[in-house]
């Protein structure tokens, strides 16, 4: 089999097109570099809609942490600290159980069993938690004097937060908001290794490259190759993102602008 023939069969195998056996035998370099790659698909999936999704979600957490009202403080800070407090990994395997239970209870709980909704709300949820903290932070380094030159312009209320506030936290999160965003497409990884299931072997990117490397009792290959997929992920999300800094602090001089630097979470 040729590697055109290769790429044509299992380059969309993990979304349920294509070949669905598996090789068994004869592994080639194209097989390993077609289905990883596959896979990959589900961790672009995971990882974007998540992103996108508890980036909004992550602005009203920082918001209401930021709050005097006590009932949007409160319940802001704990959604906060038991998401940032608990390993994802276990967040992942309560999360599989409990919408297990909410089946039997409601047929509108039943996707969430599956992984391409239950793992994402997890995700969703877990990052959001996190860049919540990290935009409550740049929200209380948000300059005294650019809220006074607002509020000397007039401003108040929405208009102050969404031309001056809101920029301006941004401009501030977005380098460490950027390192969030690269650890939550390498924690999309862990969604096969906890409670939810691949059906019909439809997994991630690890899940193919541990099926190989359990296959050939060989780790030295798959595992290359799968870092070698998420080195160039990292390097599109840095650049995007570089994008968006830049943007952001078009109107700095060039040595003022905050430039993103790859600070990995050892431990999270």
């Amino acid at each position: 089999m040729s590697c055109v023939q290769t790429i044509m069969d299992y380059g969309l195998r993990s979304i349920g097109i294509g070949e669905r056996l598996l090789p068994r035998a004869d592994f080639t370099l194209c097989q390993q570099f077609t289905l990883i790659g596959s896979g990959l698909i589900w961790n672009i999936y995971f990882g974007v809609i998540a992103l996108i999704a508890g980036f909004f979600l992550a602005t009203v957490l920082a918001l209401g942490k930021g709050s005097r009202i006590i009932w949007l403080r409160k319940p802001s800070e704990w959604f906060i600290f038991i998401f940032r407090g608990s390993p994802l990994f276990i967040q992942f395997f309560f999360a599989y159980f409990l919408f297990l239970s909410l089946k039997s209870v409601h047929p509108f709980f039943n996707p969430f069993s599956s992984a391409w909704a239950g793992a994402l709300v997890v995700l969703f949820f877990n990052t959001a938690a996190y860049s919540a903290e990290i935009f409550y932070g740049a929200l209380q380094s948000v300059p005294r004097g650019d809220v006074e030159a607002a509020d000397a312009y007039g401003m108040s209320g929405w208009s102050r937060f969404r031309r001056v506030i809101w920029p301006t936290m941004l401009r501030l999160a977005w380098p460490s908001y950027t390192n969030e965003a690269i650890f939550l497409f390498h924690a999309t990884t862990l969604v096969f290794f906890s409670g939810f299931p691949a059906q019909q072997q439809r997994g991630d990117a690890l899940y193919y490259a541990r099926y190989f490397a359990d296959q050939t009792f060989n780790p030295f290959v798959p595992y290359p190759i799968l870092a070698a997929y998420f080195i160039l992920l990292t390097l599109g999300i840095i650049g995007l993102f570089g994008l968006v800094n830049r943007r952001l602090n078009r109107h700095l001089p060039s040595d003022q602008r905050r430039k993103i630097r790859l600070r990995p979470n050892l431990i999270r």
